[in-house]
Order: C-alpha cells, then structure tokens, then sequence
C-alpha cells in the first residue's frame, strides 16, 4: 500500500502508468476492429486445432480470432528482432553494434524497418494458409487480398509504434505488454467457457486445475528469478593496492533465454505438419502419402510433445551460446584485475564459467520445455479441452508483471535518493 500511494504522488510514475492504461485499450479496441472483406466466424475452431495459428494467435493478443486489422499482432517484429540476434553471431561488424549504445539504437532502426516487409510477407502467408482450410471458405479476390494485406501489415506497425511509446516511459517492455494485455483480455471468456459446462463432476478436475496454476505460477517466478552468484574479487588500485582486495559478485542467470527458445521450438515444430498441408492433393501419391503421414504423426500428442520438448531443451543452449560469451567475460575480468578466487585467470576462468552455465542451462531447460508441453500434458491426464494451463502464457504473464514491479520499484528508488 505504501508503495501504491508513493506511486501515485510521483508525477512521472503516474503519468506513465495512465499512459500504459491508454496504450491497452487502444490496442484492445483495434483488436476489434475487422479486416475489410474477411467474415471471421468459424475462425476460432481453425485455431484451436493449428498449433502454428494458435501460437500466431497467443503473439498477437488474441487478436487472430477475430480476424482484425491487428491480426499479426507483433510476431514479425519478434521475428525481426531474433534476426539481428542471430547476425550479431554471424557478422562481426554486427555484434560490435550490439556492444555500443549508438550501435543498439542502428539496430533497433533496422529492427523496425524489417518489420516491414516481414509482415507483408507473414500477413501473405497467413491469408493463403487460410485459404486452403475448406472449412474456413475463405475466398478473396484480388483487390480484396491486397486490401487486406495492407490493413494487417499496418496494424503490426502501429502496434510496434504504440509498444515503444510505451516502452520509452520506462514501465517495462511495450512489446511484451501488449501480448500481456491480449493474453489478460481471453481470460474472461475461457472462464465463462467453462463454467458454462461445469458439472459437479468436474470438482476434482477445476481443483487441480487450480492447484497446477498456482505451481506453475510460483515455479515461472522462482526460475525466471533464479541466478547463481560467482564470486569474484578484485584488486585495489594505486596506493591501495597492498591493503585489500574488492568483494563482488558475477550473476549468471537460470532463464537466459526466456520465451524465446519456445518461440524458436515452437515454429519448427509446427513447420512439417504446416507445409505437408499444402502437399495433401499433390498429383504424386508418394507426396500425399508422405503428407498425410506427417499429419497423422504430428496429430499424436505423445509424438509431438516429445519432438517439441527436445526442441526447447536444445534452442536453449543454442540461444545461450549466443548471448552468453565465456571467453569475453573472462578477458574483460582479466583486464579490470578480476579474478574468481580458487580458478586460474583467463582461459581456466572462461572453462569455469561455461561449465557453471551448462549446469544451469540444463535445469532451465528442463524447466521451459515442461513448460512448453504443460497442456499437452493437462489434456491428456485430464481429457479437458477446457482447463488447461497454457505454460507459455503463464511464464509472459508472470514476466511482464515481474518486469512491471522492477521497474516503478526503480523509479520509486531513484526519486527517493534524488529527494
């Protein structure tokens, strides 16, 4: 309470939060707002039994079961921004970017421009996968697909120009909370879902629901918070230099990738079953064959959440050995006059420190892969299609919360000293 009134008596924090609240409805009500010529109705069916659209569906706020102009949500941004992370693992010139401030604000300008076709290109290929399902009837001409093409791919910049207004006011990452704010705005309706169908029979299945929420909830916080301090020690400058030695510490973080191993997991997994699709009335029955083959495997949901799980474990260590760089940490120790106490400076640090890292990673990747495959173990415990704890939306919804706190915490903080 102390910190809610303090909150509201700070001008700036004020502002911001109302700014925040602002943001969220006009996103809320662009969700609403439909793609000219589209008739969504039965869109919603389509979504639940595409994994690939569903997970579109879940990064854009939910704004693709609607069909709105916002349909794309932020998904080509994400995909833009991966894009450059992965560069700077190619590009020397482009990870040097990535160490300067000047650099990161020319990344971030490349970011945006990206976005720009990348939502052409994903708003095309969504229209087209649409077309194909028979049950959606989705039938435009050519005037009407590019109208549509447009109204998507402007309602993906608008939405990556509202999230860094937000951003730029310093209550955490915009990007993030407007998929929080879609993820926030289902949960009315899968609630009325299921109390529609509730019988007394179902008790024991809504209290285990209940329960796994909560420990999902709890363990997405203890891992997202989760970090493991190296000691390391350095030596006192100048005169000094014989009086002491200066105690610190090195955080190395459980969760170094967040969400995006699952992004990463997510969109291969679901990329065989995608294209075998558009293959089922191939004039080649060996391609057909081949098609409906990889359908009916991916539909196992033992098979696909054992693929899908794998794949998380393994794009965490893969995103880990691009944004954590052992060697680097242990030359710029080695610089400052740092050391870890008890391991030899240099080579012998960069060893330690990836062999500390790889102990970590494998529990945080245990970690986000059952997270990953929690409704595909929910449902088949439970056989409900209805309660389930969607692993990925709880460890977004926890993060940006946790993100939210951290930094009014800051803000509150630093006006305190400047007071």
């Amino acid at each position: 309470m102390d910190y809610l009134k303090r909150m509201f008596r700070i001008p700036e924090i004020r502002n911001a939060l109302f700014f925040l609240v602002l943001a969220i409805v006009i996103f809320r009500v662009a969700a609403h707002i439909p793609v000219p010529g589209i008739d969504a109705s039965g869109l919603a069916a389509i979504l639940q039994g595409n994994q690939f659209l569903g997970l579109l569906n879940m990064f854009s706020g939910g704004t693709l079961s609607s069909f709105s102009v916002v349909a794309l949500g932020v998904s080509p941004y994400i995909t833009a921004s991966i894009i450059f992370q992965l560069l700077g693992m190619i590009f020397p010139s482009i990870e040097e970017m990535q160490k300067e401030e000047q650099g990161r604000q020319r990344l971030s300008r490349y970011t945006r421009i990206a976005t720009v076709p990348l939502a052409f290109l994903q708003g095309y290929g969504l229209l087209r996968l649409l077309e194909t399902q028979t049950q959606f009837g989705l039938q435009l001409s050519t005037w009407s697909f590019a109208l549509a093409l447009v109204s998507m791919a402007a309602g993906t910049i608008f939405l990556m120009w509202l999230g860094e207004l937000v951003t730029e006011r310093k209550m955490g990452n915009g990007i993030s909370l407007l998929i929080f704010a879609g993820i926030m705005a289902g949960l009315p309706g899968t609630l009325a879902q299921v109390s529609a169908t509730y019988t007394s029979a179902d008790l024991f299945t809504v209290l285990m629901f209940a329960v796994l929420t909560v420990v999902t909830i709890v363990g997405v916080v203890v891992v997202s918070e989760g970090q493991r301090n190296i000691p390391v020690q350095y030596a006192r400058g100048g005169a000094q230099a014989l009086s002491g030695k200066v105690q610190s510490t090195l955080p190395l973080r459980l969760n170094v990738g967040g969400m995006i191993p699952i992004i990463f997991a997510l969109s291969i997994v679901v990329l065989p079953p995608l294209l075998a699709q558009f293959f089922v009335e191939a004039r080649t029955q060996f391609l057909r064959d081949a098609a409906q083959w990889i359908i009916v495997t991916f539909q196992n949901n033992t098979v696909y959440a054992l693929i899908y799980f794998a794949l998380v474990v393994a794009f965490t260590f893969f995103y880990a050995s691009i944004v954590f760089r052992p060697d680097q940490i242990a030359e710029n120790l080695q610089k400052q006059g740092g050391f870890i106490p008890g391991v030899r400076p240099g080579e012998q640090t960069s060893k330690y420190l990836q062999w500390v890292m790889n102990r970590l990673l494998l529990s945080g990747a245990v970690f986000l892969g059952v997270i990953a495959v929690l409704p595909n173990i929910v449902q088949g415990v439970t056989g409900n299609q209805n309660l389930v704890v969607g692993g990925a939306s709880v460890l977004i919804v926890v993060s940006v919360v946790i993100d939210i706190v951290k930094q009014v915490q800051s803000q509150i903080s630093m006006r305190a000293y400047d007071a």
